[in-house]
C-alpha cells in the first residue's frame, strides 16, 4: 500500500533553516509528482510546493518563493523539502502529497502522510 513518512520537522529560529524529508512507498515513485502543503492550527491547508514526476516544474506559494526549494530523488523515493530563512508564520504541520499522475498540480493528490510539525519561534 502507498505510504508517505515525513521527516525533518522540529523547533528552528527565524531566520534559520530546516530540511524535511518524505519517504515513499508502494507505488512507482518516479511515475507521479509530488506535493507540500501546510496547515497551521485554526487554519486551512496551504499548498507550499510541487514537482512534477522527472523534477521539473517546480510550483511554490507565494508565501514561500525564494524561501523553500522543492527536490526529489527517484533512485531513493524521496522528496525533499528545504526551508530557509524561516518565519514565525511558517509554523505548521507540513504534509507530503501523492499526485495523480506525472504531472499533477498542487492539489491533484489522491495519498498524504502523517505530516511533520514545524515552530519557528525564538
Amino acid at each position: 500500500q502507498v505510504r508517505l513518512v515525513e521527516s525533518g520537522g522540529g523547533l528552528a529560529q527565524p531566520g534559520g533553516s530546516l530540511r524535511l524529508s518524505c519517504a515513499a512507498s508502494g507505488f512507482t515513485f518516479r511515475n507521479f509528482a509530488m506535493s507540500w502543503a501546510r496547515q497551521a492550527p485554526g487554519k486551512g491547508v496551504e499548498w507550499v510546493s510541487n514537482i512534477y514526476s522527472d523534477g521539473s516544474g517546480p510550483w511554490y506559494a507565494d508565501s514561500v518563493k525564494g524561501r523553500f526549494t522543492i527536490s526529489r530523488d527517484n533512485a531513493r523515493n524521496t522528496v525533499y523539502l528545504q526551508m530557509n530563512s524561516l518565519k514565525p508564520e511558517d509554523t505548521a504541520r507540513y504534509y507530503c502529497y501523492k499526485g495523480k499522475n506525472y504531472y499533477s498540480e498542487p492539489g491533484e493528490v489522491d495519498y498524504w502522510g502523517q505530516g511533520t510539525q514545524v515552530t519557528v519561534s525564538s
